[in-house]
């Protein structure tokens, strides 16, 4: 049994800044590739950002330069710097992970989501 609990999400201005968390835990072997996604109401879930076990990243379009995906293997969390935020980065924001549980399967898993609003 594996759980990712998000954190970190709120209500903050334009310009602002913001930190995401998602922490793994349970019957955890290894932790895969790791990232971050968000869906605004009626809109399609679109993936923010990601980040490999080994630390290569990537990020779409509307975050690079702004958002930043890291993660600490140690302790199975992986973060999401959000800064210039826009009324647009409004949505909800879903970790998602590949891990291999110690019973040697591997299984994709989400967060529960978090909301993110940018607003005056």
């Amino acid at each position: 049994q594996v759980q990712l609990v998000e954190s970190g999400g709120g209500l903050v201005q334009p310009g602002g800044s913001l930190r995401l968390s998602c922490a793994a835990s349970g019957s955890i072997s290894t932790v895969g590739t790791m990232a971050w996604y968000r869906q605004a109401p009626g809109k399609e879930r679109d993936l923010v950002a990601a980040i490999t076990s080994g630390g290569s990243t990537n990020y779409a379009d509307s975050v690079k330069g702004r958002f930043t995906i890291s993660r600490d293997n140690a302790e199975n969390t992986v973060y999401l710097q959000m800064s210039s935020l826009k009324p647009e980065d409004t949505a909800v924001y879903y970790c998602n992970a590949d891990i291999l549980v110690l019973a040697g399967a591997y299984y994709d898993y989400w967060g529960q989501g978090t909301q993110v609003t940018v607003s005056s």
